[in-house]
């Protein structure tokens, strides 16, 4: 899963330059272990609500990546219709219920999709994915509040790259203390390697075990990076460099890439060789392929449905 993410997102990057994708794309390179771990957990009838950066949310939670693509290129057999391109995408069917990229916009959707289990009795949960940013907002306060009052099953997840578009940590927050944002709400804290997998994974766990029994919401610091820039393959804003990552940041954290270092992990506990392993990335790396191959016979939305599905 970690590697369908990887090479979509990559697979991205020479038509966003080409400006053949004309929709905003924030790429989730360097972030992967996160939505595959989390989600590895998940049932089909758990929901996930995402943000701006979600193509990987959507991924890990089954959604279609021929509708995907087609989505990002705004094309009619977009999962929605071309209408939303890569910040808006959804998939009912597999329990992930939206990304919008309003800054904590679906944190208060997935409080009250929670609410709506406890009401109907549901054993299912809800997960909240957003960034560092998003801990700025009140809206995350007073839905934490909001949700350990009434012990809501929701799993609320800090994936934390440490920059704000542009903004590092230490210019937006006094403390680097994310992971304990929920204390004062009395819901239970943890802080991850976010760029291992097998933590995210075993942590994740033990967290959704919990939240099914019943005991309220968790919070989860996932602390990770992204290798690219905030949207885009990079953060060239016309041809202006905008970028302000010491480059030995860059360099430290390509170290620490979740793919790389599962990889290896893989071959030195003898669980896959470098044949199996190759075999796997051969057939994602055709699955995305057909993907673009699909969104490239898909037919552009309708001019006189400009005003479909929108409601007055």
């Amino acid at each position: 899963m970690m590697l369908k993410i990887r090479l979509t997102e990559e697979s991205l990057v020479e038509p966003i330059i080409k400006g053949e994708i004309k929709t905003p794309c924030h790429l989730y390179c360097g972030e992967e272990a996160i939505a595959a771990g989390v989600s590895a957990n998940l049932k089909k009838t758990d929901v996930v609500f995402g943000n701006h950066r979600s193509h990987g949310h959507y991924l890990a939670k089954g959604g279609n990546l021929n509708e995907m693509i087609s989505e990002i290129y705004g094309k009619e057999t977009g999962c929605c219709h071309g209408r939303g391109g890569s910040m808006h995408l959804i998939c009912p069917e597999t329990g992930f219920m939206g990304s919008a990229p309003i800054v904590t916009g679906t944190v208060p959707l997935a409080t009250g999709a929670a609410l709506a289990m406890k009401i109907r009795n549901q054993k299912n949960l809800a997960v909240s994915f957003f960034g560092d940013g998003a801990t700025g907002e009140g809206v995350l306060s007073e839905s934490m509040n909001f949700a350990s009052l009434y012990k809501l099953p929701i799993i609320y997840i800090c994936e934390n790259n440490f920059y704000a578009t542009h903004l590092p940590l230490k210019a937006f927050r006094l403390m680097d203390n994310i992971g304990d944002l929920s204390k004062p709400f009395k819901i239970p804290s943890y802080r991850v390697n976010g760029n291992d997998v097998l933590a995210v994974y075993e942590t994740t766990r033990k967290v959704v075990s919990e939240v099914r029994k019943e005991k309220g919401p968790a919070f989860i610091e996932f602390r990770t990076y992204r290798l690219r820039g905030h949207v885009g393959p990079n953060d060239n804003i016309q041809g202006k460099q905008t970028e302000i990552r010491p480059q030995a940041e860059i360099k430290k954290w390509q170290k620490k890439d979740p793919l790389t270092t599962y990889h290896r992990w893989l071959l030195k506990n003898k669980i896959a060789d470098g044949a199996q392993l190759g075999r796997i990335e051969k057939q994602v790396s055709l699955e995305v392929k057909k993907a673009h191959k699909f969104s490239d016979h898909s037919p552009w939305p309708e001019p006189k449905n400009t005003t479909k599905y929108v409601f007055k």
